[in-house]
């Protein structure tokens, strides 16, 4: 069983209009409606992999009920949320499908209490040992410490689990001091947690801050990867177009599939590359076009070193 971590779960909606216009009025095409929240859309990507997920994280109101009766219609996922007061939050993606562009409006999350953060954390303690793998995804909702992803890498590893932590900010310097086994930032994350605009130093560089590996997502340039076994890069064979928003988490969804079944780095990035395109490619976050999957696969280029042992 592999366990995703949402703190900050979502019901995401996703509109398509035929031209997005400042300051007008839009008639909208097409609306979808998923669970979201990263560590959900990373856990919908695993479960359609053939992979036992199991999910954690906070949910509450309407919206938060909303949310679980989606889940329960996805096979091999099992709904451990823990219950807030506070409402679960929407995001809105609007993608013009003229431009293909997608603008995003994400809302706050619920308030968590001192309470309901300790009992969050008693459940996290209960399901860990059962894990063969934890990724900790996205941001934190108001109320949860700032420290809250560090407390949990150490939680994973004190157990034995592996841990991949995909967070940005104040949360993600603090959890890779806590010595995650991958953390998997974007090119602007990454730079804002070393300073270094430069992928490569700032891969090195966060590692040396705690980070096991570091797998950076680079946009429609694919992925660079620095780890104690050696460095890569993985490229995609070319450009997609579509709605990027899911693709860093179909990112994440490959590397925990790839180290479960303990492929070697390079077959990890391959795979994760391939999913990230593949979702671009997709209506909505947390699904991926299978044809397109299987299809890129084998095109992903994927170059670089093996450490001397």
């Amino acid at each position: 069983m592999i366990l995703t971590v949402t703190l900050n779960t979502a019901l995401d909606l996703t509109y398509r209009v035929p031209s997005l216009r400042p300051h007008s009025s839009h008639r909208v095409t097409e609306v979808t409606e998923r669970p979201g929240g990263k560590g959900l859309n990373v856990a919908r990507v695993l479960a359609a992999l053939g992979h036992e997920v199991t999910v954690t994280g906070f949910t509450g109101g309407a919206t938060g009920r909303v949310v679980q009766d989606r889940l329960t219609a996805v096979p091999g996922l099992v709904d451990a949320l823990v219950p807030v007061t506070g409402p679960t939050r929407r995001t809105v993606a609007v993608v013009d499908e003229r431009s293909g562009d997608t603008t995003q409006l994400n809302e706050p999350g619920p308030t968590v209490t001192s309470a309901e953060w300790s009992a969050f954390q008693e459940a996290y303690e209960d399901l860990v040992p059962a894990a063969s793998a934890v990724a900790l995804c996205g941001s934190l909702p108001p109320g949860v410490p700032v420290g809250a992803y560090a407390g949990l890498v150490r939680t994973a590893k004190a157990a034995g689990v592996p841990v991949l932590l995909d967070t940005s900010g104040e949360p993600l310097r603090r959890g890779v001091a806590a010595r995650p086994d991958v953390v998997k930032p974007n090119a602007d994350e990454l730079a804002e947690l070393t300073g270094s605009h430069e992928p490569l130093r700032a891969t090195q560089d966060a590692r040396r801050r705690g980070a096991l590996a570091v797998v950076a997502s680079l946009g429609t340039e694919g992925l660079l990867a620095a780890t104690p076994e050696g460095r890569w890069r993985a490229t995609p064979p070319t450009r997609v177009h579509g709605n990027p928003t899911g693709a860093g988490d179909a990112v994440v969804a490959g590397l925990l599939s790839g180290l479960v079944e303990r492929l070697p780095w390079p077959d990890r990035l391959a795979r994760a590359t391939a999913l990230a395109a593949a979702t671009v490619l997709a209506p909505v976050a947390g699904e991926f076009d299978r044809t397109a999957y299987e299809e890129l696969l084998d095109r992903v280029t994927v170059t670089g070193e093996v450490s001397a042992a």
